[in-house]
């Protein structure tokens, strides 16, 4: 079983190619934010490893179940488009 550890970076993540579940990206304050695609759980987090770390726990460490917002998205909390996220 695949381990994502709470320091790894997220540059080995998917980048949008699949369907996981989970989305990571920074929002126009630079909080880091993860995001379910169901809208279930979800957060606002200090720092990307703390992301990480969260995502990685609530998809038992399965890394085809996280991936990272296309470089320069911004991610809000607002508006939904089923994933509870607003991508700017």
């Amino acid at each position: 079983m695949s381990r994502l550890s709470s320091g790894a970076s997220a540059d080995p993540l998917q980048r949008n190619n699949a369907p996981a579940r989970f989305t990571i990206g920074r929002n126009r304050r630079g909080q880091w934010i993860v995001a379910d695609r169901d809208g279930l759980v979800g957060g606002l987090f200090i720092n990307e490893a703390a992301a990480l770390h969260f995502a990685a726990a609530e998809c038992n460490h399965n890394p085809a179940d996280i991936c990272r917002a296309v470089d320069g998205t911004l991610m809000e909390f607002g508006v939904s488009d089923g994933s509870g996220m607003r991508l700017h």
